[in-house]
């Protein structure tokens, strides 16, 4: 299998998503999920998934809602991008897949979503592999202004809170995400297949409700779904993650993004950071896919120990261990 054969893409029914996904390696292998980001695609881990697959891992990497073969199940329901639908959209499809617990890997939005679950649901995320590290976010916190560099980082998420910027994006999406790709990595010497490849999927009907929604819904200028309200709260407290985790940069990040010194403290578990040196940008599981999935078996072994650990009898017995 090569980038160009990535696949085949299944589809299930998984909460209010029929998902399409690539499911690659043994049935019976230890689960990865891996969540891509905006505007890309599940062909960024063309590379990486099936390598974790041939060294006997179960690979799970969906188009998320919005993108690709994804679809509501319903006309009527909403086409919310905020940061707890998104993630609940992993839980459930892991719940359809009859997958207890993964480790959730992932970039941009993917990063974000492993993030919550890893935070909210940490016995389901065995391990936590994320792209410039701590993502979960509030529309209040992202009402603070920023300095005006910073800002202008962010000029598509301006762009986007106009109907000037809905149809800006809606007509020339491809353009915008080539854009995106070429200032998020400004060293990555993708050729037009590549781009081309991933560009079919920003085609499905929801994807540029589900982008603007995301969007305004972090400046606050568009509602969250009641469903949701719970969990938000619990993400507004910026929950600590205490699954262990593997945060990773790239030394090329174009895209806004976090110092890693901001969120060292936010993992409390065992916890490893590195940053990749050689001109390594947003895209990071396709600009450098050996070190992301080194990066996946060295969580998988973190959290191979911590079950090992937890199997221990003298562990469980008052006096002799650890309780």
């Amino acid at each position: 299998m090569d980038a160009l054969t990535f696949g085949p893409v299944d589809q299930i029914d998984a909460g209010v998503l029929n998902v399409g996904f690539v499911d690659i390696g043994p049935a019976d292998g230890q689960p990865v999920v891996l969540l891509h980001g905006w505007p890309y695609d599940i062909h960024c881990y063309a590379d990486v998934a099936p390598a974790l697959g041939a060294a006997g891992y179960r690979v799970i990497v969906p188009h998320l809602r919005g993108f690709g073969t994804t679809r509501f199940l319903s006309d009527t329901t909403t086409r919310n991008g905020q940061q707890s639908a998104l993630a609940v959209d992993t839980i459930e499809l892991m719940d359809a897949l009859g997958i207890e617990s993964a480790t959730i890997a992932g970039f941009d939005w993917g990063a974000r979503s492993a993030n919550v679950v890893a935070a909210l649901w940490p016995r389901r995320c065995t391990a936590l592999v994320s792209v410039s590290g701590y993502l979960i976010g509030n529309p209040a916190a992202n009402s603070e202004p920023l300095p005006p560099s910073a800002e202008l980082s962010w000029w598509y998420q301006f762009y986007f809170a106009t109907e000037r910027g809905r149809a800006g994006y809606d007509k020339y999406r491809d353009d915008f995400a080539k854009l995106i790709w070429h200032t998020a990595s400004p060293r990555w010497s993708f050729d037009d297949a590549t781009f081309d490849r991933s560009a079919a999927s920003f085609a499905n009907a929801d994807h540029v409700d589900i982008v603007i929604h995301n969007y305004r819904w972090r400046l606050g200028l568009a509602p969250g779904e009641l469903r949701y309200d719970g969990l938000e709260q619990q993400l507004a407290t910026s929950p600590p993650i205490t699954v262990p985790t593997i945060t990773l940069e790239g030394d090329a990040n174009g895209a806004p993004h976090p110092d890693p010194s901001a969120y060292t403290t936010k993992f409390t578990g065992q916890y490893t950071h590195r940053t990749l040196s050689g001109g390594v940008g947003h895209n990071l599981p396709q600009e450098a896919p050996e070190a992301f999935i080194e990066a996946i078996i060295e969580a998988d072994n973190f959290s191979s120990s911590r079950r090992s650990q937890s199997r221990d009898p003298s562990r469980e017995q008052g006096g002799q261990g650890l309780r």
